[in-house]
């Protein structure tokens, strides 16, 4: 009725191939958007955001690590700043002063900071690739020919 004219509901998951399909009828939960990993200008600013309270942010060009950083999440790029600000941390207990991050910590531990991505993207190229029958998986598909992982 007139009650929920104007309400419109959202859903999110990571498995959108395991909704049922009486969920994905017109007027119920019939669209699906894909949301991709931060591309480079969010990656530039969640970085930029996770990093802005240490000690020595100031200091960080973090471009090179906007760069490195494809197919990290907001996680992981949270994951990347804690991890950094733990090696200036352990210099700071060493020396007794509070020690900037520096951009070698940043380097140091960024091969350690994996996506998170891969595997769903994985799983996600096969749904698009064999059960895209009403296109629903177009985006997807899109997206993993533009990052060559199609």
């Amino acid at each position: 009725g007139r009650k929920n004219r104007d309400v419109l509901v959202f859903a999110a998951t990571n498995a959108p191939w395991s909704v049922d399909a009486a969920f994905r009828r017109p007027g119920r939960f019939d669209h699906v958007l894909f949301v991709p990993p931060p591309d480079e200008e969010a990656r530039r600013e969640l970085l930029n955001r996770h990093s802005e309270k240490l000690p020595g942010a100031a200091g960080l060009e973090l471009e090179p690590l906007v760069k490195k950083t494809e197919l990290l999440t907001g996680a992981d790029l949270r994951a990347l700043c804690e991890r950094a600000a733990e090696r200036a941390l352990e210099r700071s207990l060493a020396s007794g002063q509070v020690e900037p991050v520096r951009p070698a910590d940043f380097q140091a531990v960024a091969g350690s900071v994996k996506s998170s991505a891969l595997e769903w993207l994985a799983t996600a190229r096969n749904h698009a690739r064999y059960a895209n029958v009403a296109g629903q998986y177009d985006e997807l598909e899109a997206y993993l020919k533009k990052i060559k992982r199609w």
